[in-house]
């Protein structure tokens, strides 16, 4: 788990949110506590990392609400919806638009503490996805023009000499070109470019 990550609650009781301050505060998990979905949305960005927990039903914006902004906004980190007994078909809903699991009130401890700590770990992983994924596009980005062409090429299974053929030039040149796509992008076979291209998703 970074050590970045923290857990922000959102829930208009305060004292829902200074207990679960304090429950998580007592296992070392930083959080930030706000009484409304607006608050939140005034520090929240992109590149945050850690988990939200929210009460699905609040004076003003919603949790529900406050999910649709977030996907607006590009904002990825985990969400836990908290709900009453009243409120699940709600959380149901809250879930289909992208929250990642609910709890009732009132909550078991231990619960709230898997689900925050699952979360977590979840928001970590995304992170060091999205991390090894832009790696992995800088090094396709020292490629000239037609050592892209060649790359994309090899992307479809195809052999040397029918990369010569499609662009003109001689299968010599390609396996020059070959061996410089592997050099820039540090593999050492194809199966290993492959991957790395696979990783490396959308590099424009």
């Amino acid at each position: 788990m970074t050590s970045t990550a923290m857990t922000y609650i959102v829930d208009d009781d305060p004292a829902v949110r200074e207990g679960v301050c304090a429950l998580l505060g007592s296992v070392a998990i930083e959080t930030q506590a706000f009484a409304s979905a607006d608050e939140f949305l005034r520090i929240a960005e992109g590149g945050m990392v850690g988990c939200l927990v929210v009460d699905v039903r609040m004076p003003g914006m919603s949790g529900l609400e406050l999910l649709q902004h977030m996907r607006d906004r590009g904002i990825q980190i985990p969400v836990i919806v908290v709900t009453g007994h009243g409120d699940v078909a709600m959380a149901v809903r809250a879930m289909k638009a992208g929250a990642t699991d609910f709890l009732l009130k009132p909550f078991n401890e231990q619960e709230l503490l898997d689900q925050i700590r699952g979360a977590l770990n979840q928001s970590d992983q995304h992170l060091t996805r999205q991390q090894n994924q832009e790696q992995a596009a800088l090094r396709f980005s020292e490629l000239t023009p037609r050592e892209r062409q060649v790359l994309d090429q090899i992307m479809d299974c195809q052999h040397s000499k029918a990369i010569a053929y499609d662009l003109g030039i001689s299968e010599k040149t390609v396996d020059v070109h070959r061996f410089n796509i592997m050099r820039k992008t540090g593999t050492r076979n194809v199966s290993q470019l492959i991957q790395l291209r696979i990783l490396a998703g959308d590099i424009g």
